[in-house]
């Protein structure tokens, strides 16, 4: 009962049921939802709040920016759905507005995608002509994964949000997460304008996942390793959080000599053998299922699928950061 006298008097009030519908299309920033109400963004910040406190949105911040989602479907769904019912065929002169506006702040992120993408297209061309096309290395990825749902995603260091693009269609829910705000306000702009409703992306650290253990059925980290410091400890924070029989899915470079990448494009690692992520799945308590190798370019691709056994002998996805030698 105290739940929903607190939802009810979180919902009396216009701005608020604004605020829902219009998080029901994606999630937005605090300073997003102040241009499409037209309020100033500590009064949209209360309303926020009163949301929050009611358990209907969440917050999270990302460097100086707040975003907002709803909260628990299991919480939120069923007031949407009464919301739905009341609102009969009077026609919504608010909402439409609303819409309106929102489709503006939608525009205003893709063209702050292009210009970042166009300023750094020298930088992105470099490296991909050094491989084989990145349509090829999707194409495997999806092939090792098979034709299956693949019911928990989660996208560790999801950059522009390529990966989400590629497999949430396919997914029940998908997280992507990076710890770059600029990344992800990117990654905003082309997953709003997909429409993907089943993603969330959240500004987090590949050590340390914002997801509890057995949360997710499938990791994917995509040509992220080679920048990590301990990649063997990035890959036991990605199998805690796999429940039993999840897999993990790593695209990355076979060693290679290319120095200038580490000055250049702040390369950690000069690429993997298949021997070094043998070692890590077998630390982190995941059985190497298969390996495939994409040649064709001065740099080797490589893809490598682990998977979460039901019952590992010895080590298991517990495996503490600290007992992860770096390599």
């Amino acid at each position: 009962m105290t739940q929903a006298l607190e939802i009810f008097r979180a919902l009396a009030d216009s701005s608020r049921l604004r605020i829902l519908r219009l998080l029901r299309t994606m999630e937005l920033s605090v300073g997003e939802l102040a241009l499409v109400l037209g309020q100033s963004q500590p009064r949209v910040s209360r309303h926020v709040k009163i949301l929050c406190d009611a358990g209907l949105t969440e917050r999270r911040k990302e460097g100086s920016w707040v975003f907002v989602a709803l909260g628990t479907p299991a919480l939120v769904d069923p007031v949407l759905a009464a919301i739905d019912s009341w609102e009969g065929d009077v026609p919504d002169r608010e909402g439409a507005t609303d819409a309106a506006r929102l489709a503006a702040v939608r525009a205003d992120r893709a063209a702050s995608a292009s210009q970042w993408f166009e300023a750094h297209a020298t930088e992105w061309d470099a490296i991909r002509s050094l491989h084989i096309a990145e349509t090829d290395v999707e194409k495997a990825m999806q092939q090792m994964l098979g034709d299956a749902p693949l019911g928990r995603l989660i996208d560790i260091g999801t950059g522009t949000g390529r990966m989400i693009e590629l497999f949430a269609p396919r997914a029940d829910s998908a997280l992507g997460i990076d710890r770059s705000s600029e990344m992800l306000r990117i990654a905003r702009a082309k997953i709003g304008e997909r429409g993907l409703a089943n993603t969330e992306l959240r500004q987090a650290d590949l050590y340390s996942l914002p997801l509890g253990d057995a949360a997710a059925d499938v990791a994917i980290v995509h040509h992220v390793l080679h920048y990590a410091q301990q990649p063997g400890a990035a890959i036991v924070e990605a199998a805690r959080v796999l429940a039993p029989g999840g897999r993990l899915l790593i695209a990355d470079f076979a060693p290679h000599d290319r120095e200038e990448l580490r000055t250049r494009d702040a390369h950690t690692r000069l690429g993997f053998s298949d021997a070094q992520i043998s070692g890590w799945f077998d630390a982190a308590g995941l059985v190497a299922e298969r390996i495939e190798t994409l040649e064709g370019g001065e740099l080797t691709v490589k893809i490598w699928l682990g998977r979460k056994p039901a019952a590992a002998p010895g080590k298991t996805a517990g495996t503490t950061l600290h007992e992860v030698k770096a390599a």
